[in-house]
């Protein structure tokens, strides 16, 4: 089964990521807004008898963060040139450092409960669409979210997902993984 690991912003902030992204550009094959997420890692093809494993690493990964606070804020594409994207997304802002140790720890999980994951820097990010076939001038797009901002939201958990790939892809939350409750 194909897998990911996640952070999904609160409904707030995808109903203003929504009203924000406005008119689709139809050259780009967008992400439904329920499937909007922040992947920390990405797991790939996993066999089924590795997910239990997988999921109490995670757990344990979880148990060592405390909740921080994330927003969205402002947009981007890879490759870095919007006249020449493949892929539109919106960046992140707040306690980026944390959200990258939680990725960290969750790429460690993943490789201890013996996945082979892509050895890559952590970028965060939220992708909001892809380019169809060839790259895309998205310089609209990037201009018109360069502004947008979200109120800053607590990330008190992370997911464990199943991505189905077909006409349409669907996402099915395998485990909700709770962060550390903050020490007093």
């Amino acid at each position: 089964m194909r897998l990911f690991v996640a952070v999904d912003p609160p409904p707030a902030a995808v109903s203003a990521l929504e009203r924000a992204v406005g008119e689709r550009d139809e050259r780009l094959r967008w992400v439904p807004p329920e499937q909007w997420h922040l992947t920390l890692v990405f797991c790939g093809d996993v066999a089924e008898t590795r997910v239990a494993d997988l999921q109490e690493r995670l757990r344990r990964a979880a148990a060592r963060t405390a909740p921080f606070a994330l927003h969205l804020n402002g947009a981007g594409t890879f490759p870095k040139q919007p006249a020449r994207a493949r892929v539109l997304w919106i960046a992140v802002g707040g306690d980026v450092p944390e959200l990258t140790r939680l990725a960290e720890r969750c790429a460690a999980a993943a490789s201890r409960a013996g996945i082979a994951i892509e050895d890559r820097k952590f970028r965060p990010h939220l992708t909001v669409a892809r380019a169809r076939r060839d790259a895309v001038d998205a310089r609209a797009e990037v201009d018109r979210l360069a502004g947008f901002r979200t109120e800053p939201w607590p990330v008190t958990q992370f997911r464990l997902v199943k991505s189905t790939l077909g006409n349409t892809v669907t996402h099915e939350t395998l485990a909700e993984l709770p962060l550390a409750p903050p020490s007093r």
